[in-house]
């Protein structure tokens, strides 16, 4: 039988990048010229953002955002470590990387070897200096295990799952960078490159109805007035409905697997209805709620519009865990949400106490009482 930890974290692109530039995706937002002024006027802003973003543009609140950010996966890392898997399985957005006009599928799993990754181009092309002063050319080798990733996705297709599945990264295109992140965050005190568990990466479709509409990333109000939308991507309950049926699958191995989400919650750049200027915290943290209570009904009713609303898109990855947490009988053991009006989303951390899938179809899980910090 199979061992499971289930883990959430964060792959926030700029903690990548230096703390000065922490708050570009907001200074940019705010020379969007069909943003009413008075949206983008501070003295209006709650009066915590006003505190975060102070008279420097959020540059001295960067290093505490980091450091909160730093220990919460030093938390993760190390629980990766004392249990020791065989894989990593890792839910991860597939931003216009290899999901493009040709071909959007829900759910597709990455059937890779080893691989050699450039965490910084994306950085680079906005000219974001790397946070640990390497070269910006610099690679790490993401280990992957295509036999293994090719038997689950043959055990989710033979169980009724239509998945699609990847042998080769889309020429031209970078890596998915929440697959990337994963490893240079778990990793984060050597840049990504001391970490040699395989991964096997499931990326899903976040973006949905912005998957080519905004090419999976930021978009000016000019040029939303008049996009036409994608297709929904998978709703949150399909998901959760995946998550189980990863479970399922990696059940009768006799390995030890982490499952991890990898992404932050509500993003500024998506939440519409704020002018892409702060996070909708108020729905993150009705679900966040939801979560720490164990009430996973309340988060297989959200629909995907709810998410599109909220700029919850990249959560998709969280509903795929919370789904195998709920078919393995894992109890919540810790988690936290940092939030922030500033830094672009709230980030969320999770801990599941490791189980055997012997225990898969127990209906309640007992024991412990998850710590929860806010």
């Amino acid at each position: 039988m199979a061992e499971i930890l289930g883990l959430g974290m964060t792959h926030y692109p700029l903690l990548a990048g230096r703390d000065e530039n922490m708050a570009g995706l907001l200074r940019g937002t705010l020379r969007d010229p069909d943003i009413p002024a008075e949206e983008k006027d501070p003295s209006r802003w709650p009066a915590g953002m006003q505190a975060e973003w102070g008279d420097d543009e959020g540059r001295a609140a960067a290093p505490g955002h980091r450091a909160d950010l730093v220990e919460h996966l030093d938390r993760c890392r190390k629980a990766v470590d004392d249990f020791a898997p065989d894989a990593i399985v890792v839910w991860g957005d597939d931003q216009y990387e290899n999901f493009r006009e040709e071909v959007v599928p829900p759910f597709c799993v990455l059937a890779y070897d080893d691989i050699d990754v450039h965490p910084f181009e994306v950085m680079n092309e906005f000219g974001n200096p790397n946070a640990w002063g390497l070269a910006d050319d610099m690679t790490f080798t993401l280990h992957g295990n295509r036999s293994w990733s090719r038997t689950l996705t043959d055990r989710l297709i033979g169980s009724g799952f239509d998945m699609a599945y990847s042998y080769r990264k889309r020429e031209g295109a970078h890596f998915p960078h929440a697959i990337a992140n994963t490893q240079l965050f778990l990793d984060y005190h050597h840049a990504g490159r001391e970490f040699d568990v395989p991964i096997i990466p499931i990326t899903v479709n976040c973006y949905g109805r912005h998957a080519i509409a905004r090419r999976g990333g930021l978009a000016k109000f000019a040029e939303i007035w008049q996009e036409e939308t994608d297709p929904s991507g998978p709703s949150p309950a399909r998901c959760m409905e995946l998550g189980r049926g990863v479970a399922r699958a990696l059940a009768a191995d006799d390995r030890r697997y982490v499952f991890v989400a990898s992404s932050s919650w509500s993003h500024a750049f998506l939440t519409d209805k704020l002018w892409h200027i702060r996070p909708d915290t108020a729905a993150d943290m009705e679900l966040y709620d939801a979560f720490i209570a164990g009430d996973y009904e309340r988060w297989r009713r959200t629909t995907g519009t709810d998410v599109v609303d909220a700029g919850q898109h990249e959560m998709l990855n969280w509903f795929c865990l919370l789904g195998a947490m709920e078919e393995l009988g894992a109890p919540l053991n810790w988690s936290t949400m940092v939030t922030t009006d500033v830094f672009n989303s709230n980030k969320c951390f999770a801990l599941f106490d490791p189980v055997s899938t012997d225990a898969a179809h127990r209906s309640t899980a007992t024991g412990t009482t998850p710590a929860v910090s806010a």
